[in-house]
């Protein structure tokens, strides 16, 4: 009797680059309705102010102005790439913006090299949801708040203490991503961070990391949501 071979279920096939950035443009455009435009600006830029510089530096050379041309594709395609990224990180992050675990979502995926941070925040009110994350880099120790100023100050004060207790001189910094008027929006975070100046060395980011890591308990909260993965919030 002939042996069956047990044939292995095919793994599903990963869609290729331009099926992956035409996802991402499809995903981008239900958010953002000036997508299509800004593409296009940003693609034909590169190539006008390249034409307009072949004509100018080599106005009798067909060959020059034709290499200037491609080029100005070539940067027009870089263009359209870096705003697309961009503005679709941006849409993701407009999905979750306002939910639990947010932040925790940008330190998870976003974060900067020279950036320690945790998507499991460091200190949770259980009733409003509100959260207190940490992060450690080069600029020092960053508390960054979610909700309102008001229900999150507590939190954030107490967590300062704990961070003076164990850090010392460490320059402790404090960001809000809320309702406030002043905070700071869900898709500029990891750019905040890297503004902050440089007051540690990279050893001295990855001793007090271990430090405040050694302190910090554990909470039985939920991680942070994936932004690709969220629902849409219905109107």
């Amino acid at each position: 009797m002939a042996r069956s071979k047990d044939k292995s279920p095919k793994k599903p096939k990963k869609p290729g680059r331009m099926k992956q950035m035409w996802q991402v443009f499809q995903m981008t455009r239900r958010y953002d309705s000036n997508i299509v435009w800004i593409l296009i600006l940003g693609f034909l830029v590169p190539v006008l102010i390249s034409v307009a510089l072949g004509l100018l530096l080599s106005p009798g050379s067909v060959l020059t102005i034709i290499l200037w041309a491609v080029s100005g594709v070539l940067a027009g395609i870089l263009v359209m790439l870096i705003v697309l990224g961009r503005r679709a990180e941006k849409a993701a992050y407009s999905q979750i913006e306002g939910q639990p675990g947010a932040v925790g979502a940008v330190l998870r995926s976003s974060l900067k090299r020279g950036w320690v941070g945790s998507e499991m925040p460091v200190a949770v009110n259980g009733k409003t949801q509100d959260a207190v994350y940490r992060a450690v880099g080069r600029g020092g120790v960053v508390l960054i708040s979610e909700g309102p100023k008001t229900r999150t100050a507590r939190m954030v004060d107490d967590e300062r203490r704990r961070v003076a207790k164990v850090g010392g001189n460490v320059t402790v910094t404090v960001i809000s991503v809320g309702p406030d008027t002043d905070a700071v929006p869900l898709h500029k975070l990891a750019r905040r961070l890297t503004r902050i100046k440089p007051t540690l060395t990279k050893a001295e980011v990855l001793a007090v990391n271990n430090r405040l890591s050694s302190m910090t308990t554990k909470l039985p909260i939920p991680k942070g949501v994936d932004p690709m993965k969220a629902r849409p919030q219905r109107g």
